[in-house]
């Protein structure tokens, strides 16, 4: 998580100090109007700044992964940005509104506007006359924006609403970036803020017209069909193989993509459960925790046309060590099927113990899993909640002796993860050596 937060804040104090360099606090002392103008101004650049660069991310920068450790922290991170801005875009707005209300109620006296000496730059003059439309605008593109965030963030809203409603945010951002352009005060254009400012839009009004024409992740996408189904009914998971038209630019195992089986669904990440055979070919395992993902097995069938578009993530089992412990839980199980499959072929020397725990064994599961395993030399540990108990930090660091030498990759439900780490954390582990795929990514 420390790449997220150094981001998140780090773009917060940048924002935070251009600013400050550009603008006296209070230029007039402690009085009220002074105060709210510096809380507007400071508000919508922390606000427009930090949804900028949410926009950036939404357009899956794999360049960007390796600094952000993987797609899936790049997504966390957009997350929260857009949180972020929906917080600042609140308290921009109720400084703005909240005065004129108080003002209208009596509680405050608006004091008299000193003379303005009339602009003779053109430019100038054009944005004093878009002063009115810009605050309309921005506005309603922040009722819109609000609407839209909340959606967002409420998980039971169905996933091909979300999946369309959301895009709507590029719209809306383009709106704001307008009211941003033209509100913005014009002695920030001259200063570092306002050049930081610029790009920051810039890049952020590319990618939302880019997700808006459909453009985000184009050039990763890749069209195939189902060649075969294999659905595994005690663990609902299905098993789902697909064949390509044209070459698959080749994965690292732990590595995963975003699939489309249906465009009124639109494209859901799944972990790429298979090392890379060079043949054309991946395989994804998906469990039924949805009501989409529940239906598959009905909905799927083999031929079935089938976009995806990857691979991201780096959650790709590189360390120093040689010494690696691995816990899947539930179907976080995927990226080590694949690691499996690709030590199989090419050894890589370490020792490993794979820990799977789950609540719904399927024998037929649990046997390949064991196949991979021994033809991978992984020692595998299998766990069933109801026979076993919860698997915890004890009770792996009983069964793997020299657990400290050893780094600890994770795959499964947040909470489980975030047990683990705070456990082995407690007991002496690094917290760069805990490596944990975040497995929620809405």
């Amino acid at each position: 998580m420390k790449p997220i937060q150094w981001s998140y804040g780090g773009l917060l104090l940048l924002l935070t100090l251009l600013w400050w360099l550009a603008d006296p606090l209070l230029p007039n002392g402690y009085e009220y109007f002074a105060l709210r103008t510096v809380a507007i101004n400071y508000t919508g650049v922390l606000a427009i700044g930090v949804m900028s660069v949410a926009m950036v991310l939404a357009l899956r920068p794999v360049r960007l992964e390796p600094l952000l450790d993987g797609m899936d922290k790049s997504y966390r991170l957009h997350k929260w940005l857009g949180i972020a801005g929906l917080v600042l875009a609140l308290v921009h707005w109720l400084w703005a509104q909240g005065t004129k209300w108080a003002v209208g109620w009596g509680w405050l006296v608006k004091p008299p506007r000193a003379p303005r000496v009339p602009p003779t730059d053109a430019l100038e003059i054009f944005l004093r006359a878009q002063r009115g439309l810009a605050e309309s605008v921005g506005e309603w593109a922040f009722y819109a924006a609000t609407a839209l965030i909340v959606l967002a963030l409420v998980k039971r809203f169905p996933y091909h609403l979300f999946h369309k409603t959301h895009r709507l945010l590029a719209l809306a951002y383009l709106a704001l970036v307008f009211h941003s352009v033209v509100l913005t005060p014009l002695h920030y254009w001259s200063q570092p803020i306002g050049f930081v400012l610029a790009l920051l839009m810039a890049l952020g009004s590319i990618a939302a017209v880019a997700s808006l024409l459909g453009r985000i992740g184009q050039r990763r996408k890749l069209a195939g069909e189902i060649e075969a189904l294999e659905h595994f009914a005690d663990n609902r998971v299905l098993k789902v193989v697909v064949r390509f038209q044209a070459r698959w630019p080749g994965h690292q195992a732990g590595q995963f993509a975003f699939v489309t089986f249906s465009e009124h669904e639109g494209a859901h990440p799944f972990t790429i459960s298979s090392g890379w055979a060079n043949d054309g070919r991946l395989t994804f395992m998906i469990k039924g925790i949805g009501d989409y993902t529940a239906r598959l097995p009905g909905l799927l069938h083999a031929g079935d046309a089938v976009v995806v578009e990857g691979p991201y993530g780096c959650f790709e089992f590189a360390s120093g060590k040689q010494r690696q412990i691995w816990v899947g839980g539930g179907i976080g199980i995927t990226p080590f099927i694949a690691r499996m499959q690709a030590l199989a072929v090419q050894p890589d020397g370490r020792e490993v113990d794979l820990f799977y725990s789950t609540a719904e064994p399927d024998e037929v599961f649990v046997q390949r899993l064991q196949h991979d395993a021994q033809a991978a030399g992984v020692r595998l540990h299998v766990l069933i909640s109801a026979r076993d108990g919860r698997l915890d930090v004890p009770r792996i660091c009983a069964a793997v002796p020299d657990w400290a030498q050893a780094d600890v990759w994770f795959c499964g439900p947040g909470g489980f993860g975030q047990a683990l780490r705070a456990g082995f954390v407690a007991r002496g582990l690094a917290e760069k050596d805990f490596h944990q795929e975040l497995f929620d990514m809405r």
